[in-house]
């Protein structure tokens, strides 16, 4: 491509005997969105992390703007003009927005941080994205994993990149807000810079893509335009299989009410909510970030406690749950920050997998390492976890994978009602369509489940009923079938 802005050749990396890249080539043009396909474990975030720094290639060379690209950091490839938005949230969750915005780039003065400027340039990074209205002292880690997202994509922008890599930049963020993320690359790409999107949502690269380039184990195996190609191939060059049914229907039916919310309240992000969840029911919960999905969830299962109401489980009120009782009473959780809540990165996948019932596997305080790895590698094999074993560090493992090791905890242990807070979030086209078809079945054998997801087409394609939040209350709770994504989208911003 004459007038490349970045240019990879021949990128090679290996991790012990695991080879992550293995002659990848790469080229991204002035002004240009590239799409940067594959499923987990394709060596998507390793070439992201070469790029950003955070990683040095093997072998191969890289070129920025015609001259020799090799970052020492990620530190010294922002100021070379490569800035990186991870998959995973990297703020400091003890600092205020601001000091996350600006931290490493701070405005100074005779040896001073000049905070009027400080101030000024924070502000504009969010009012790019239209969050100029965040607090700017307040701590980032009282904001929704949905909320810091947007402060990392601020950060980024703070020193206008000339390449800018966003590795699932809309996987915590509601269809509203994606699109004003749209926007902005929109804005982005008129000025020059440079975008390498990464999404599991391959609809989102037909709608601000020019390019892709498809990885599969680690080796790219297809480069072309966006301009007619459709969802089809691309999941075709991914996967090296057709989905023909990304959402299917398992047929049920729904009985009596396993669990009952009323006038469950906590200030000021849940107002006092009130609804029933049935037998073998999939319940879907929309709304905007900040709307309260997850604050409802969370008291529901104990995690923060209610000021008021009560939940009743099986008939039996709880009027102060906690995580203990509703594990004890048949209830599963399915954190949306997978990263501080619901995994222990540093333990293995089989310990990870089986934290919640370790008393099956074993005898007088000593856990039965056999039997334990056992029952994990039966859920490695089902949910399709690329690992290289059960003993290896879950943190050692893709977001995806990351994702399908929480998940088989909530299957091994024998929960019944099943809340599940963005179950999807950092999980491919192939593996969604797994985690759908396992959510079906599990409602089909009559299991129930609360369905928390900012992705509209999620909801409709898998849930019975759906309700809709908006500014901490339950303003609307409808059948599936009386849904559409446009009516979703206006209850959510308050239209109805």
């Amino acid at each position: 491509m004459a007038g490349s802005r970045l240019r990879l050749e021949g990128i090679s990396k290996a991790f012990g005997a695991t080879r992550a890249l293995r002659a990848v080539s790469l080229e991204v043009a002035a002004g240009e969105v590239h799409a940067l396909v594959g499923e987990n474990g394709a060596g998507k975030s390793t070439l992201l992390k070469i790029l950003s720094g955070a990683h040095e290639a093997d072998t191969g060379t890289m070129e920025l703007e015609g001259g020799p690209y090799r970052p020492s950091g990620p530190s010294d490839a922002r100021e070379r003009g490569v800035a990186m938005i991870y998959q995973e949230v990297t703020l400091a969750p003890h600092l205020s927005v601001r000091e996350n915005i600006l931290l490493g780039a701070e405005s100074s003065r005779l040896g001073w941080i000049d905070q009027a400027r400080s101030r000024e340039r924070a502000q504009g990074a969010l009012a790019i994205l239209g969050y100029d209205h965040f607090p700017l002292d307040r701590v980032t880690g009282e904001f929704t994993i949905a909320e810091q997202q947007v402060i990392e994509i601020a950060r980024a922008l703070l020193l206008k990149p000339r390449v800018l890599i966003m590795d699932e930049p809309t996987s915590s963020l509601t269809k509203a807000d994606t699109e004003k993320l749209f926007e902005v690359i929109g804005r982005l790409r008129a000025q020059g810079v440079s975008v390498i999107y990464v999404s599991h949502f391959l609809e989102e690269f037909q709608r601000i893509c020019d390019r892709y380039t498809v990885l599969k184990d680690g080796e790219t195996v297809g480069v072309g335009s966006m301009r007619g190609t459709g969802i089809d191939q691309l999941v075709s060059l991914m996967t090296g299989r057709h989905v023909a049914d990304l959402y299917p229907r398992v047929a049920r039916k729904l009985g009596a009410p396993v669990l009952e919310a009323t006038r469950l309240e906590r200030l000021p992000r849940l107002r006092p909510t009130t609804f029933s969840l049935r037998n073998g029911e999939i319940f879907g919960l929309a709304g905007l970030i900040g709307a309260g999905r997850t604050d409802l969830v969370r008291a529901v299962f104990g995690l923060d406690r209610a000021a008021a109401g009560q939940v009743a489980v099986f008939g039996r009120p709880e009027p102060h749950p906690t995580p203990r009782r509703s594990w004890g009473r048949g209830l599963g959780f399915l954190s949306e920050n997978r990263k501080e809540e619901g995994l222990m990165l540093n333990l293995p996948v089989r310990d990870n997998m089986t934290l919640t019932k370790l008393g099956t596997y074993g005898r007088l305080g000593w856990i039965g390492h056999a039997r334990q790895a056992s029952a994990a590698g039966r859920w490695v094999t089902e949910l399709a976890v690329k690992c290289s074993g059960v003993d290896q560090a879950v943190g050692e493992l893709s977001g995806g994978n990351q994702q399908k090791v929480a998940l088989a905890r909530l299957l091994e242990h024998p929960a019944t009602i099943l809340i599940l807070d963005e179950p999807t979030r950092g999980i491919d086209v192939g593996s969604k369509a797994q985690v759908y078809e396992i959510i079906g079945r599990l409602a089909a054998a009559g299991k129930s489940v609360i369905l928390v997801s900012s992705y509209l087409p999620e909801l409709l394609g898998l849930c019975d009923t759906i309700g809709v939040m908006h500014r901490g209350g339950l303003v609307a709770v409808r059948p599936r079938d009386e849904w559409t994504e446009p009516e979703l989208l206006r209850c959510a911003v308050g239209q109805e």
